[in-house]
């Protein structure tokens, strides 16, 4: 096939790993990316001698990501160095703690010592996960949504009922287990996926194989790590970077995206766009109404997974009691959960999440500092504020004081907040979201905004707003997908 040039507009891990495919297909890719740097919302950055991942921080799914590189007859460790977590993470409540061993063994004894006999239950909870994973993972996750045939997949139809796509997450979970603590640790992955575990399809409990049994990794030297080594792996095969170029338009002619404008510059003509910036964002204001495909009102009427408040914060002083990751679940799960989905608001006392990398990771602070990533998940398009944000960052102070001893705020020497606004200045994040789409039912598969523009040829999309949803590997798993998909444009 003679060579194409693609041009891909963003440098998060949906462009890089477009970008990886289609230039080992012998294409000529070149990426805009708006920021200095590559990675998107998973960028870092460097300040008084702390390295902050901005985004990311949990790395689970491990064979995705040597699926990648193995696609390029690499493996992950030729770019960076993987350790397990053991415990994976730490689970605050109100009176006590669990923390999740990486041992499944361990894992089996801790839920007995919490529910006698929930352990056997676990065991084909696990089981039954795994099946969810494999197909799920394997047959529908790596497909384009493009018809709704996909789902006709033999071993998808097979399996229909044990995928429990009709049955909630809470029933599923509650039906086997009655400890709250114990229901609260399964049903945790899903408060990400952007509804409530009685309206999240038991399908997802997928995500309690990858946590529990797959287990819970770390790049050393953060997560920029990741897109660190899918930019050399982008260099390796031929791609060119254009950093600091922020793209304005996206330039149709009878129905086929022939440039893109960005600094105020046209570029040279390409055969292929791949949109890898928020979806929203690229078809409000890249394109003109005619080549859009889907309205102001279509965007509006879709559910959002949600969005989040983030503090990064540098200590002089290792603070006791925290592991690499600590969930803060001492508040109402239910009464959080609702005031994200059922009644959007500002929590009144949130759950929260704390990352704490230099527990595993000398490089991330200088000696005897500590890293801190702290979290609050939130719902999306809410206006936020100095004031907001000070308000909430005494109130995870006060609990992380209650529970470890420390007051952080006597040994704070670095401090910078993040919110819905920052979302949208940095990344045009459609309500300022930080996960994209709700998994929902009725936004899954063929039913997410399509990868392909409907009216434009050749111009294609990728990222957590299509399929196949938001995170970090469902991201990478989204460049290949488009990649295929431009591909078939350029045979056909």
């Amino acid at each position: 096939m003679k060579k194409k040039k693609v041009a891909i507009i963003g440098a998060g891990f949906s462009g890089l790993s477009a970008a990886c495919y289609l230039a080992k297909w012998g294409h000529e890719v070149t990426v805009y990316e708006k920021h200095n740097s590559v990675g998107g919302r998973a960028r870092s950055y460097s300040e008084d001698g702390f390295l902050f991942d901005m985004g990311p921080s949990w790395y689970w799914m491990p064979d995705v990501f040597e699926k990648f590189f193995g696609d390029f007859g690499k493996k992950v460790s030729d770019y960076y160095n993987l350790v397990r977590l053991d415990p994976g993470y730490r689970v605050f409540f109100k009176d006590d703690g669990i923390d999740v061993p990486a041992s499944l063994e361990e894992l089996y004894v801790l839920f007995e010592k919490h529910e006698p006999g929930s352990s056997s239950n676990l065991k084909t909870f696990l089981s039954e996960a795994e099946y969810k994973y494999q197909v799920g993972i394997n047959r529908f996750v790596y497909k384009p949504g493009i018809n709704i045939s996909e789902l006709l997949d033999a071993e998808l139809v097979k399996g229909i009922f044990r995928l429990d796509v009709f049955k909630s997450m809470s029933k599923h979970v509650r039906k086997l287990f009655k400890n709250e603590k114990l229901i609260q640790l399964l049903e945790f992955p899903v408060l990400f996926l952007g509804a409530l575990p009685q309206n999240t399809p038991a399908l997802y409990s997928l995500m309690n194989y990858a946590d529990l049994v797959l287990g819970t990794w770390y790049p050393m030297g953060g997560m920029q790590k990741i897109s660190e080594g899918m930019y050399k792996l982008a260099l390796e095969l031929g791609v060119k970077f254009e950093t600091e170029s922020d793209v304005t338009k996206i330039n149709v002619d009878q129905k086929l995206a022939k440039s893109i404008s960005f600094n105020s510059k046209n570029t040279t003509e390409f055969e292929a766009v791949i949109s890898s910036a928020d979806y929203h964002f690229t078809e409000q204001k890249l394109l003109d109404e005619a080549y859009r495909n889907y309205s102001e009102s279509y965007w509006k009427s879709r559910k959002m997974a949600p969005s989040c408040l983030i503090y990064y914060i540098g200590l002089k002083e290792k603070i006791p009691n925290l592991l690499h990751h600590n969930l803060f679940f001492d508040a109402n799960f239910e009464n959080h959960s609702n005031q994200i989905y059922a009644n959007p608001q500002w929590p009144k006392n949130p759950l929260f999440y704390i990352c704490c990398p230099s527990k595993t990771d000398y490089s991330v602070a200088p000696p005897e500092h500590e890293n801190l990533f702290i979290l609050i998940p939130i719902a999306p398009d809410l206006k936020d504020n100095q004031e907001i944000r000070d308000h909430y960052f005494k109130i995870v102070v006060d609990r992380i004081k209650f529970k470890t001893g420390t007051d952080i705020t006597s040994s704070m020497v670095y401090f910078k907040s993040y919110a819905p606004s920052n979302f949208i200045q940095d990344y045009n994040a459609f309500k300022g979201n930080a996960y994209g789409l709700a998994n929902t039912l009725l936004q899954t598969a063929h039913l997410k905004p399509a990868i392909k523009n409907k009216k434009v040829k050749n111009l294609f999309y990728t990222g957590q707003l299509t399929v196949p949803g938001p995170g970090v590997p469902p991201s990478i798993i989204s460049g290949k997908l488009v990649a295929d998909q431009v591909l078939n444009y350029f045979k056909n």
